[in-house]
């Protein structure tokens, strides 16, 4: 799959990879380098379950999530 550059620099993400990374509009994606790859990645600047803003994460999944939520998942799951 290719997408064209436009003249500002745009491309167009196709409509099957934002369903799948649940893009929408107004959504904000971080722009990543690695060597001779352009990375995007859905931004979620919190916690995927409850939304709060902290210091520090445990990445589940690539996911971000609380402290306080893993704790409490750990507990339901048990």
């Amino acid at each position: 799959m290719t997408r064209q550059v436009d003249n500002v620099g745009r491309i167009v993400i196709p409509i099957e990879i934002r369903e799948t990374f649940h893009i929408v509009t107004n959504d904000h994606l971080e722009i990543f380098v690695d060597e001779d790859q352009i990375i995007l990645k859905k931004y979620e600047p919190g916690c995927v379950m409850c939304g709060e803003v902290a210091e520090d994460y445990i990445q589940f999944h690539g996911k971000r999530v609380c402290e306080n939520c893993a704790k409490a998942a750990t507990e339901v799951m048990g």
